[in-house]
């Protein structure tokens, strides 16, 4: 999934020995520079394409199944490339990996734009996913790498602060530009930001390698952990389609045999991608189980939220976007503070009392029904949700970072980082099979309390894998289209609902792993 507010370990890699030296005072300011504005793009991306995703649906007159697939197909490779990605900037240069990113991005983003049909436009946005896992480490290690180990701090500190602006502003552009325009400049947009940038890194941004690991890329790990993903991902949104039941089979089973080879091959390999040894330490493996279940939540849910607040609610692409802002205000506004509460008790009980707090904001979603006030429902339970990753964002950063020795600090942050975007990858495919399921019942049970003729019953049918997305038939009567209308709206509520809850379930889960998992240990947050 592209996140909607800063992933966790976001900036871990700018903590550990970059393997460099410093470069000049001057470069280091636009390298900063560089490092924001490519920030931005992926920020940008994970605020402005959810909010574009009704409209991609309507003009693409396609089912929430590809809609999906739009999100998956760029979670997936980056998710699956990014720890692949900042080992290969490390070894064959960071700023030309970087600018490598930048090109597959913008490239990808124009040919996003450009796309009339759903594949084209999935295709384009895996191609976007390849760019972004060498773009999103890469904004990092060149901070790593330009600044000394006792500037980092306000170095990322300056990133954070600019990128939490671009989060914020990002939905309601995007937004803006989705109604007044068109979803293909939830794309465009990137393509002056590219520019931009790749100017800056061509004149400005010193080259760096880490000289010091020359260790082999683990390509046999990436290459299986792709496969793996896209059979598990594909079985799950395709059994939506009862026509594809062979194929939903097979993926499968490719996607968990491809999954135990890769856990076979890390546990051989010398340098793998994923150290499983790594899991041995129970407050690292405690974190990364709090951060799956916790980042499942959040990306599932925040995937069909838009599709809610426009198909269902009535809201504007704008005024859709603006329902994220006060979660990523609340987030980047607390994180400082987050941070302290790891000096003052210690990174348990933030990480029982965060998420506790969260699931009570996934939960309160689930209670809204079909046009309810904004500012008693869908307010307050962003609101809650926004406190309640602000609680426990810092300290899962630092008890990661804390769980391993200094030299492991930028694994440990990627392989977190990399494992929230495969739980929200996932957790948008389960959600979709529940609320779909949900879905398909509730509808039957309310257009069987309707007077309608056979053929209109049989044209919505016919579209439920388009969910809220469901266009009622022109010909029916004023009082029925109403009538249908209503009947579809309550049916995708009745399915929301179910994701809300479960998202509820896996934000306690998370809270549950805490309290088992991590220790009780006052440590300093970095």
């Amino acid at each position: 999934m592209s996140h909607i507010g800063k992933p966790p370990c976001d900036n871990g890699v700018v903590l550990s020995d970059a393997g460099s030296t410093p470069c000049a005072v001057a470069a280091r300011r636009w390298t900063l520079v560089a490092a924001v504005l490519g920030s931005s793009l992926a920020f940008m991306d994970g605020t402005i394409v959810n909010v574009a995703l009704p409209a991609i649906q309507h003009d693409l007159n396609v089912a929430v199944s590809d809609v999906q697939w739009v999100m998956e197909s760029y979670t997936l490779i980056l998710a699956a490339l990014l720890l692949v990605g900042g080992a290969l900037g490390d070894r064959y240069g960071r700023r030309r990996l970087f600018v490598i990113g930048i090109l597959l991005y913008a490239i990808s983003s124009l040919a996003c734009a450009l796309s009339v049909s759903a594949p084209q436009l999935i295709a384009s946005r895996a191609v976007q996913g390849v760019g972004a896992a060498l773009l999103i480490p890469g904004s990092l290690a060149l901070i790593s790498s330009a600044y000394p180990l006792d500037q980092r701090g306000a170095a990322i500190g300056t990133w954070s602060a600019f990128s939490g602006i671009t989060a914020a502003v990002g939905p309601v552009v995007g937004g803006f530009l989705v109604e007044h325009y068109s979803w293909k400049w939830a794309f465009l947009l990137n393509l002056p930001v590219s520019i931009l940038l790749l100017l800056i890194c061509v004149m400005r941004v010193p080259e760096s390698f880490n000289r010091k690991d020359r260790n082999p890329v683990d390509v046999a790990g990436a290459t299986l952990i792709t496969i793996a993903l896209a059979g598990i991902v594909f079985s799950l949104i395709d059994a939506q389609n009862e026509s594809h039941s062979e194929a939903v089979l097979i993926a499968g089973a490719v996607g968990v045999v491809s999954l135990a080879l890769f856990f076979w091959i890390e546990a051989k390999q010398d340098h793998p991608m994923l150290p499983l040894g790594l899991f041995r330490e129970r407050n690292f493996a405690g974190a990364n189980l709090l951060t799956f279940l916790l980042y499942a939540a959040l990306g599932g849910s925040f995937f069909f939220l838009p599709l809610n607040l426009i198909q269902v609610q009535g809201y504007s692409a704008t005024a859709a976007g603006a329902v994220f802002v006060p979660f990523i205000v609340i987030i980047f506004a607390l994180s400082r503070w987050g941070g302290r509460l790891v000096d003052l008790f210690g990174s348990k009980l933030p990480l029982i009392v965060g998420p506790l707090i969260a699931s009570a904001g996934f939960g309160m979603f689930a209670w809204p029904t079909i046009n309810p006030d904004y500012w008693t429902t869908f307010f307050p339970a962003i609101c809650i949700l926004g406190v309640g990753m602000s609680v426990t964002v810092a300290p899962l950063t630092t008890t990661v970072m804390n769980a391993v020795g200094a030299d492991l600090a930028g694994t440990a942050s990627g392989i977190n980082n990399a494992i929230s975007r495969m739980a929200g990858l996932l957790a948008i495919a389960v959600f979709g099979v529940v609320l779909t399921h949900r879905f398909d019942s509730a509808l039957l049970n309310e257009i069987s309390h309707i007077q309608m003729n056979q053929a209109t019953t049989t044209s919505i049918l016919a579209q439920r894998q388009k969910l809220a997305g469901i266009v009622v038939p022109s010909d029916v009567t004023y009082q029925d289209a109403l009538a249908l209308k209503r009947a579809i709206g309550l049916s995708f509520v009745s399915g929301f609902r179910w994701v809300m809850l479960i998202s509820s379930g896996c934000s306690l889960l998370s809270a549950i792993c805490a309290w088992f998992f991590i220790d009780g240990k006052r440590i300093s947050a970095k």
